[in-house]
């Protein structure tokens, strides 16, 4: 079976209910709240990518540049479990790398979370802190750098 023709564009506050569908299947307790996800939608200067397919949102990043850190932030990617493993959040993760602009780029991860911090890693990232007890089930989370 082929996989699905993936279209990647730009998000906007039309995506909110769907949005808050993608994060609460991805990321349960740790979702983000409604007023968060207004504010990635609409906050000028984030970097908002969704990727459909299958006529739906499949997956969704969010950058924040910071030009004043020499720094990108990538605040949220998330894909359905259905269309993981397809390339999606590596796509979507370049595009958003390139869009912010920065020589560099870091994001957070559960230390757990063992099949993305490998997706990182093979996309030139880094361990390069912890942050203790940053879940809501208090588990630490690894920051991951990238350098370009």
């Amino acid at each position: 079976m082929l996989p699905p023709q993936v279209d990647y564009k730009p998000a906007g506050l039309r995506d909110l209910s769907t949005l808050r569908q993608v994060e609460q299947i991805c990321f349960g307790p740790d979702a983000w709240p409604l007023i968060d996800l207004i504010g990635v939608l609409s906050f000028p200067g984030i970097v908002r990518i969704k990727a459909v397919a299958q006529e739906r949102m499949a997956g969704f990043i969010a950058g924040e540049p910071k030009p004043w850190e020499e720094t990108g932030w990538i605040t949220t990617i998330g894909v359905l479990p259905e269309f993981r493993r397809l390339g999606i959040a590596s796509k979507l993760i370049l595009d958003c790398e390139k869009a912010m602009q920065q020589p560099a780029v870091k994001l957070c991860v559960r230390r757990s979370n063992s099949a993305a911090i490998s997706l990182y890693e093979h996309l030139g990232y880094r361990r390069f802190q912890t942050w203790p007890g940053y879940y809501s089930d208090k588990e630490d989370a690894l920051v991951m750098l990238k350098s370009r």
